[in-house]
């Protein structure tokens, strides 16, 4: 049972000034802070308003498009009328493409349509279509394994489903397909690439995603197909006959343009220099309005923000939320964030990005040196009546987060229940109806305990190990 709403007086206020003594890294005026803000958002947070704002008014935002500009524009407004001390963008560079119509059919042995999406920055077929019989593997290891012979004027068909999981454990496998498959199968000499959709559901929705295109002499047309349609092609390749497939499509890759990583301050009252980076990225995939990849990242980081916002002191150090521009096309805004402020990575105390859709916090994961577990120990304190289980100490902080932690900053990870989560991701169906307002409430309540916890405390969290 959670304690009842505190009202944030006099008490809270002296809260805020006691500089604690005690061994513990976080003061139990602290922690009682933390758990009026935690009871604050479960019962006046409102994130999904967030979300439903920025689907209703931007929707799509691929980066380097319009849609993308508009959603600029929007995270600056709201920004400022949330109550940030300081709002501002900074430019990034991006590739740009525009997807056009893609449109594949089985013209022989039993012609039927399928329904497919384009892969993110996908060549078109020549003019007119192109018709080739298909070749079935297994997986991406099983086309890297097979003879250029089997594959050179061929459709190469990657067959691998992904499995279901709460922790999304089955996107790393599956996607191997939607990154290096369309690369491996022009190398061998392919006309094109169909790939059974990395997701979990058995709608006919195709699912779109970046893939690898850099340095590629000869890509080929790449398409996702939906998972129905997957069944159908296999159904057919079991009866023995070749199939033939004809792909017309018209996508146009563009030139290099900018986009943007919108930044917003809760400037700390003792360290101002020191950092602690809560984020979400901005763009999402044109197929959807994106309300779960990654809407709902955006509207939780933002709410949590204004909830400490609106404080009566604010915390020690900088809360600094970055709401990250071209994710999608390989982590984008992360890379050339670090690289712009590589000299200021040491003020960077830790970094948590959420991006896993819309569903409940579930686990506390961390990256932290092993001398500051109580810290994350001391947290476990609130964040065990919201539900949420200790995790482990391998945090990466988020796919932009990784960014930072591959760089020693520690992390932490407020994990969401992803069990739907690729039932939708990069589909038409990623839409605000899949976003359920009570779990973004949860959802915030634990981010901003771990937010305000390490914005204020005294000591810092040290480097962590770098992977190579």
């Amino acid at each position: 049972m959670l304690r009842p709403l505190l009202t944030l007086t006099g008490g809270l206020l002296a809260a805020l000034a006691v500089v604690s003594a005690q061994a513990k890294p976080l003061s139990q005026e602290d922690i009682s802070v933390a758990e009026v803000l935690r009871d604050r958002a479960l019962e006046s947070s409102d994130a999904y308003s967030l979300v439903e704002s920025l689907t209703v008014e931007v929707g799509p935002r691929r980066a380097g498009t319009e849609g993308d500009r508009r959603a600029v524009a929007w995270a600056l407004q709201k920004m400022k009328t949330l109550g940030f001390d300081r709002v501002y963008t900074e430019q990034i560079d991006v590739k740009r493409w525009h997807r056009g119509h893609a449109h594949a059919e089985v013209v022989a042995p039993f012609p039927q349509p399928l329904v497919v999406s384009s892969l993110g920055y996908s060549v078109p077929t020549p003019e007119g279509g192109l018709t080739a019989e298909i070749v079935e593997f297994a997986d991406v290891e099983a086309l890297t394994k097979a003879s250029a012979k089997k594959v050179k004027g061929k459709i190469v068909f990657i067959n691998r489903r992904m499995e279901r999981a709460r922790t999304g454990e089955g996107y790393g496998p599956a996607v191997q397909g939607r990154s290096k498959g369309m690369r491996i199968a022009a190398e061998k000499g392919a006309v094109a690439l169909l790939l059974r959709s990395v997701g979990t559901d058995s709608d006919r929705f195709a699912h779109t995603g970046m893939m690898s295109i850099e340095g590629v002499e000869n890509p080929v047309p790449a398409l996702a197909l939906s998972a129905p349609d997957a069944n159908l092609l296999e159904a057919m390749l079991k009866r023995g006959k070749p199939v033939e497939v004809k792909l017309d499509v018209d996508n146009e890759l563009l030139a290099d343009g900018p986009s943007f990583n919108v930044i917003g301050e809760i400037t700390g009252r003792e360290k101002p220099e020191e950092v602690m980076i809560i984020g979400a990225h901005l763009d999402s995939w044109d197929e959807g309005t994106g309300a779960l990849d990654d809407g709902a990242g955006v509207a939780i980081v933002l709410e949590t923000a204004r909830l400490i916002a609106e404080l009566p002191s604010r915390p020690r150090r900088t809360l600094r939320v970055v709401l990250f521009g071209a994710e999608e096309i390989g982590l984008v805004g992360a890379k050339q964030y670090v690289e712009a402020h590589r000299s200021e990575l040491d003020n960077i105390i830790a970094v948590s990005e959420s991006d896993f859709g819309a569903g409940k916090v579930w686990r506390f994961d961390t990256r932290l040196p092993e001398n500051k577990f109580d810290i994350a120990d001391q947290m476990m304190q609130l964040l065990a009546p919201l539900g949420i289980e200790r995790g482990n100490n391998n945090s990466h902080g988020g796919p932009d987060g990784s960014v930072f932690v591959a760089q020693g900053v520690p992390a932490f990870g407020l994990y969401q229940d992803g069990t739907d989560y690729f039932d939708f991701h990069h589909t038409p169906n990623d839409t605000l109806d899949k976003v359920d307002p009570e779990n973004l409430k949860q959802n915030v309540a634990a981010w901003v305990v771990m937010s305000f916890l390490v914005a204020e405390m005294e000591g810092d969290l040290g480097r962590v190990p770098t992977e190579h």
